[in-house]
């Protein structure tokens, strides 16, 4: 009996603890200046300089290289598309720079998760980038639907036969 006190009294003090919400990440909106390509876009209104175009990449993924024809320019303009309007919301993860200095970040645009709409449509490979795992499971079953049914660069008429890491390898 005085175990199972212990233990409801244990439980109670931490239910009573301040928890931070689910849902409360850190998120910034954003003016998207311009679609660089297939997982990179310009933006202005980044907090740490408001005024100065920030270079971002997108998280979890990798798309076609603007050279790797023609899917680099369909991914791009796959982007341009999802964006529409000039506003976007940008999510963060754990590493928020990558080692070229660009803003790391999930793009959400009208409730969709802009990096998961690009992989489930075929224009991006899903690629684990760690410490980075907070929409991995959904941009893989993402990855899977795309491939399932052909989309893109899956397509089997005409499939991208090296991924965007290796024709950056073979080009550089």
């Amino acid at each position: 009996m005085t175990k199972i006190l212990i233990l409801l009294c244990v439980l109670l003090l931490v239910a009573c603890q301040p928890q931070k919400p689910l849902n409360e990440s850190r998120q910034v909106q954003v003016k998207v200046a311009q679609v660089v390509s297939g997982q990179a876009l310009e933006v202005l209104g980044m907090p740490e300089q408001t005024t100065l175009v920030s270079q971002v990449r997108l998280l979890a993924i990798d798309a076609p290289d603007l050279q790797q024809r023609p899917w680099g320019d369909d991914a791009k303009l796959r982007l341009e598309e999802l964006i529409g309007g000039q506003r976007v919301m940008l999510e963060f993860d754990l590493e928020e720079k990558d080692k070229f200095g660009r803003t790391l970040t999930y793009v959400w645009k009208d409730k969709v998760l802009l990096n998961e709409q690009l992989v489930k449509d075929g224009y991006a490979l899903f690629v684990m980038r760690s410490p980075n795992h907070k929409y991995d499971q959904r941009l893989e079953r993402a990855q899977q639907w795309a491939r399932l049914v052909g989309l893109g660069i899956w397509n089997p008429d005409q499939p991208m036969r090296l991924t965007p890491a290796e024709f950056r390898r073979q080009n550089r």
